[in-house]
């Protein structure tokens, strides 16, 4: 199974591109951000160490985090936010790479890993491939603006607090240049899995 790490800035549209390598190749996509709402469910692994950290007034009625209330908290106090990932990212880690173990024995051929923080938590430890989403700044900011309603000033400074480009790059196996239309890109992908043995 070819395990594939697909990162990027805000507003590059890696969700876009993770919907075509599902679509078209049956590719199993694991999402880091989704991983961690998993993992701190009833029953998870990160379910009471995060009632430990925060007390119970974050417990709702039907037994599940109250994940507002938790931002809230750590939006304001960095200590408890370093301590909250402390519990996440390896709780998250563990759970992708169990769940890659799965599919790779159910006889998967391809399967991509979106996180944020990939390069950062090391993920490209346990992957085959680090792909690099790449867009211009124009073509994030107007993502930004038209999925996520941002005026420019609040999408260049959620991108200022980014990895920079050049540091992306340094660590990508592949770059998909993701400035045009999403045909342009999909073709890019189509590309490099043609070239790749594994399919």
């Amino acid at each position: 199974m070819l395990k594939i790490g697909l990162t990027g800035g805000v507003g590059a549209g890696k969700s876009r591109l993770l919907a075509f390598l599902q679509e078209k190749y049956d590719a199993f996509v694991l999402q880091a951000d989704e991983v961690g709402h998993i993992v701190m469910e009833p029953g998870m692994p990160c379910y009471a160490p995060v009632i430990s950290l925060f007390g119970p007034e974050i417990i709702k009625t039907d037994k599940t985090l109250d994940r507002k209330r938790i931002s809230d908290v750590v939006f304001a106090e960095a200590e408890k936010r370093q301590k909250l990932n402390e519990i996440i990212h390896p709780a998250v880690k563990d759970y992708i790479q169990e769940a890659l173990e799965k599919e790779a024995l159910a006889g998967r051929k391809i399967a991509v890993v979106e996180a944020a923080l990939l390069l950062e938590d090391h993920y490209q430890d346990f992957l085959d491939e680090i792909w690099y989403v790449y867009a211009d700044e124009q073509a994030r900011i107007r993502r930004l603006r038209d999925a996520r309603g941002y005026t420019e000033e609040k999408a260049r400074s959620i991108m200022a607090a980014q990895m920079p480009d050049e540091d992306f790059r340094s660590h990508a196996d592949f770059v998909i240049d993701n400035s045009g239309t999403p045909e342009e890109a999909e073709m890019q992908i189509m590309e490099r899995l043609n070239k790749n043995e594994i399919l």
